[in-house]
């Protein structure tokens, strides 16, 4: 078997380790050597002697909670289900400190500079984005879905408020019933998503505050 050279310039031993990693304590890329699991028990054995690990879990959400929810405006036999599943589903995470201001935009491109002056406020914990974008057959569908999510991801990054997106394309859909009552109840789950997503995005950005 041909051994593999892992970096320009390690000449590789004959049992399986190259000169520099066998040096610095560094497993070479050899699994297929007999000496490859001992070495790598002495490495893992040397690590943990080192090594402080602290792992974070996110607490439950606790306080006042609340959110903004932007809904487009085409479309909203479907996109209404999706702020009826969050709301539901917020209400029943946080029943007591929920509350959820619903905002309406002409379409899905008009949400990411709504979304942005929502946040500077400091009035809100979350924003939540809601629009089914569907090929219009002017543009794609998916360049509108696709301005509007790097849109709301630059938002979130210049805020510091956290967006989160239900603005969902399909890659085909026709306005016939089965179909319509299909991207509903997906709708439904997706809201359901959101409102979990939310709830513990604010908690876990909260911990991190009390975090040291």
């Amino acid at each position: 078997m041909k051994e593999k050279r892992v970096g320009a310039g390690c000449g590789v031993l004959g049992f399986g380790l190259c000169r520099t990693q066998a040096r610095h304590g560094r497993v070479c890329a050899r699994p297929d050597s007999g000496n490859f699991l001992t070495f790598l028990k002495i490495t893992m054995n040397q690590t943990s002697q080192s090594l402080t690990l602290r792992r974070f879990s996110t607490p439950p959400l606790t306080g006042r909670l609340r959110v903004a929810f932007i809904a487009a405006s085409w479309h909203t036999d479907i996109v209404g289900q999706g702020e009826t599943g969050f709301l539901a589903e917020l209400q029943r995470l946080h029943p007591s400190g929920a509350h959820a201001d619903i905002h309406t935009v002409p379409g899905a491109l008009e949400i990411p500079l709504h979304a942005q002056n929502l946040a500077r406020t400091g009035r809100y914990d979350a924003i939540v984005a809601c629009a089914f974008v569907v090929d219009g057959g002017i543009y794609r569908h998916e360049f509108v879905a696709a301005t509007v999510l790097d849109g709301l991801m630059r938002v979130q990054l210049d805020t510091g408020v956290p967006v989160l997106s239900m603005v969902l394309t399909p890659k085909t859909y026709q306005e016939q019933e089965d179909q319509t009552a299909f991207f509903a109840a997906h709708f439904v789950k997706k809201g359901e998503e959101a409102a979990r997503a939310c709830v513990q995005t604010v908690a876990g950005l909260r911990s991190l505050a009390t975090n040291d």
